[in-house]
């Protein structure tokens, strides 16, 4: 009996291992079978929440902050919550800020091209499931839930509007080889089916398509998606439950600017003394984790997020310090627009994904989450997280980072 249950342990552990990669293909017969078994759901929770119940993150594209913030569109949305004038990306292209915004660190990613993160990389979505706290993404036109695919085109236009470099959760193997996980990467119509039934997550990340979100078109196509998505909800109970909404840019447009873009806050969380008001502190994608674990007293990643700013009407709730950019060079010679050397980094210079810091960060409010320590502990990689706030470049990479070209 023992070596019976032995095996199917085994077996479990084989099929769980053998997730990642396995719902790729896009022929239409393909695309047909696999969306006839691939797993859905709709887990709930309902963790108070310090300043918010829920977050929902939006990103738009490739939008120079100047431009956003004169679209009518979203500024009809800033005026009805909070500007974060500040706020920044942290490289270009794409890919490495989605993954950042979830893993604390770009890993010295360089490019968009199909990118598997190693499984011993922890995301937000660890220190979600680690508080019971429900998650899911809703991906504009994908094909069906936990798709692993480059890319899927629309099939009423042709266009290519899903594209994997903009699904942060399904790049990295820890929520890949994992099917109760992409299960709740969605198709974005699944959002309101999701709405309907009164099973919306506490956490979401909602991506437009590539013509919504202005990538492939402009802000004002993207501005006019956004208010067309939000509208409604802002006036909806079913979605409205303590609940904050982020809408902000992957990158800004124009690589010769310091690579600054729009954020702005939404929702009935927001204190109504805040509405219309304008946030100059300086955040940045990292941000997006820290003021996750300080809402609901989380752990962290051990990464760029212990030491990056929360956002202040998160702060003012759990009492995180704001600080300036105060590094060795001044934030207006920092342009975060190019990436330095990593495991992720297609140029060459140091191939190794740094560990967390698992000890120094004498000062931070939170622990790292221990199944990150207990991966790592050990392990003789570089370390170069702190509670700073400050990070680097590709211009001012973290020491052995530096690119080689």
């Amino acid at each position: 009996m023992r070596s019976s249950i032995a095996s199917i342990i085994l077996l479990v552990g084989s099929v769980a291992a053998q997730t990642e990669n396995t719902y790729t293909a896009t022929a239409t017969r393909s695309v047909a079978a696999a969306a006839a078994t691939a797993k859905t759901s709709s887990p709930t929770s309902n963790v108070k929440g310090k300043a918010f119940d829920r977050l929902a993150i939006i990103w738009l594209e490739n939008t120079d902050y100047d431009m956003a913030s004169g679209d009518p569109n979203l500024a009809w949305l800033a005026g009805k919550g909070i500007t974060l004038s500040g706020y920044h990306a942290v490289t270009h292209p794409s890919q490495p800020n989605y993954i950042a915004s979830i893993g604390g660190d770009y890993f010295g990613m360089n490019h968009d091209d199909f990118t598997q993160v190693d499984k011993n990389v922890s995301t937000v979505i660890d220190l979600l499931e680690d508080k019971g706290i429900s998650w899911a993404e809703y991906q504009e036109d994908m094909p069906y839930s936990g798709f692993e695919g480059f890319s899927y085109v629309n099939q009423q236009n042709g266009k290519n509007d899903y594209v994997r470099k903009h699904n942060p959760a399904v790049t990295y193997d820890s929520n890949a080889g994992v099917v109760d996980r992409l299960a709740v990467m969605k198709n974005l119509t699944l959002f309101y089916d999701d709405l309907e039934s009164e099973t919306l997550p506490q956490w979401m990340f909602i991506t437009p398509n590539m013509t919504s979100d202005g990538h492939d078109t402009d802000v004002t196509v993207a501005g006019t998606w956004t208010r067309n998505f939000l509208d409604p909800l802002l006036d909806d109970a079913r979605f409205m439950q303590n609940t904050l909404v982020l809408v902000t840019f992957d990158e800004n447009e124009s690589y010769s600017q310091q690579n600054r873009v729009m954020g702005i806050l939404v929702g009935d969380a927001v204190p109504a003394e805040l509405v219309g008001t304008v946030d100059d502190t300086y955040y940045n994608h990292y941000s997006e984790a820290a003021t996750v674990s300080a809402n609901w007293d989380l752990h962290t990643l051990g990464r760029f997020d212990v030491g990056a700013n929360v956002f202040r009407m998160v702060a003012d709730k759990t009492g995180d310090e704001l600080r300036a950019w105060a590094g060795e060079f001044e934030l207006a010679d920092m342009y975060f627009n190019s990436s330095y050397a990593g495991a992720l980094n297609d140029e060459g210079g140091n191939k190794r994904f740094p560990r967390p810091n698992l000890d120094g960060l004498a000062g931070s409010k939170r622990t790292v989450l221990p199944s990150i320590r207990d991966a790592w502990e050990g392990n003789p990689a570089p370390v170069y997280y702190t509670t700073g706030l400050e990070t680097p470049d590709g211009q001012h990479p973290p020491a052995g980072y530096a690119p080689s070209t």
